[in-house]
C-alpha cells in the first residue's frame, strides 16, 4: 500500500483546509485509514480514525474536523475553524491486517 498526502498549506486563524490522501497498491486489504499529526517538539498523535462506519476524533478537533473515506482508497480531512495549535505535519495512515502504512506527511501552518 502506498499513500500520497496533499493539501497542506499556510492559512489564517479561523480558515479552512482540506487534506487528501490517495492510496494505491493493495487497497483492498485496508481495514482502517486514519489521520495523525505531529507538531514541532511533540509526539505524533491520532487526529481522526475511520474503520468501517466508525469515525472517531481527538477531543481537540471534535466539531471542527471531518474525516471521509471512499472505496477507492482515498481519504480526506476537512478542517474548519483552524487554530494555531493545529499547526503540524499531518500524516495519513492505513492499516491492513497487522501492517501499518504511512504517507509522507503534509505541513499545515495556521497563523494568528
Amino acid at each position: 500500500v502506498q499513500l500520497q498526502a496533499s493539501g497542506g498549506g499556510l492559512v489564517q486563524l479561523g480558515e479552512s483546509l482540506r487534506l487528501s490522501c490517495d492510496g494505491s497498491g493493495r487497497i483492498f486489504s485496508i481495514n482502517g485509514m486514519n489521520w495523525y499529526r505531529q507538531a514541532p517538539g511533540k509526539e505524533r498523535e491520532l487526529v481522526a480514525l475511520s474503520t468501517g462506519s466508525i469515525r472517531r476524533y481527538a477531543d481537540s478537533v471534535k466539531g471542527r474536523f471531518t474525516i471521509s473515506r471512499d472505496s477507492k482508497g482515498s481519504l480526506s480531512l476537512q478542517m474548519n475553524n483552524l487554530k494555531p495549535e493545529d499547526t503540524a505535519v499531518y500524516y495519513c495512515n492505513a492499516v491492513a491486517g497487522d501492517q501499518s502504512y504511512w504517507g509522507q506527511g503534509t505541513l499545515v501552518t495556521v497563523s494568528s
